[in-house]
């Protein structure tokens, strides 16, 4: 099964087709193309449920479940995309080798990343900017809702990371109006008299 989904992934890869699939974590199936693959981790740009290019979304490849090559209805949707002067510019060079090169390369590139972890927060997204990355957990400096940066950064832990998506509408808007985040307060340390 996990060699059959692997070829089908690498002929939609190599052919530039677009794909349908889901995960054991999404209620809705996922639509877009295979930009890059990794030993464990894949890159896709994303076309959302408007027939539009959104950002990009990096999983592992054990994730996707149900893969449609080519996507149902593919002949229409890159159709509209044409017709709409939709394009993705240039593959954004995401590091695919571990999932600390994958973090560190998409907050180089990208102003915001999400990071969802549905195995123990489902439902539940953080987005920010990396702050750190040690052996076992990512330092998330996140903004929330409202645009509002946090003054501490969030300790999550790398394995329960199940998606990570960058440059998408919702992030941009993010950014545009939240900015760049101050600088986090050093802790003060006092000396012992």
């Amino acid at each position: 099964m996990a060699r059959k989904r692997n070829s089908r992934l690498t002929l939609a890869f190599q052919n530039a087709l677009l794909v349908r699939f889901s995960t054991p974590y999404e209620a809705e199936t996922i639509e877009g193309y295979i930009l890059d693959m990794g030993p464990e981790f894949f890159l896709l740009g994303v076309v959302d449920n408007d027939v539009r290019f959104n950002g990009f979304l990096c999983a592992p490849i054990s994730d996707i479940k149900k893969l449609r090559v080519p996507a149902p209805y593919a002949e229409f949707i890159v159709a509209a995309l044409r017709k709409r002067g939709e394009s993705i510019d240039k593959k954004p060079n995401i590091k695919l080798d571990s999932l600390p090169e994958l973090l560190r390369s998409a907050n180089r590139l990208f102003p915001l990343v999400t990071i969802n972890r549905e195995r123990v927060r489902p439902g539940v997204c953080e987005i920010g900017r990396v702050v750190e990355i040690s052996k076992s957990h990512l330092f998330l400096r996140e903004i929330d809702p409202g645009a509002v940066w946090e003054g501490k950064a969030t300790k999550i832990r790398l394995r329960d990371i199940t998606q990570v998506e960058f440059g998408g509408a919702y992030e941009e808007a993010l950014h545009l109006v939240g900015g760049k985040p101050k600088p986090l307060a050093k802790p003060r340390i006092r000396a012992k008299l």
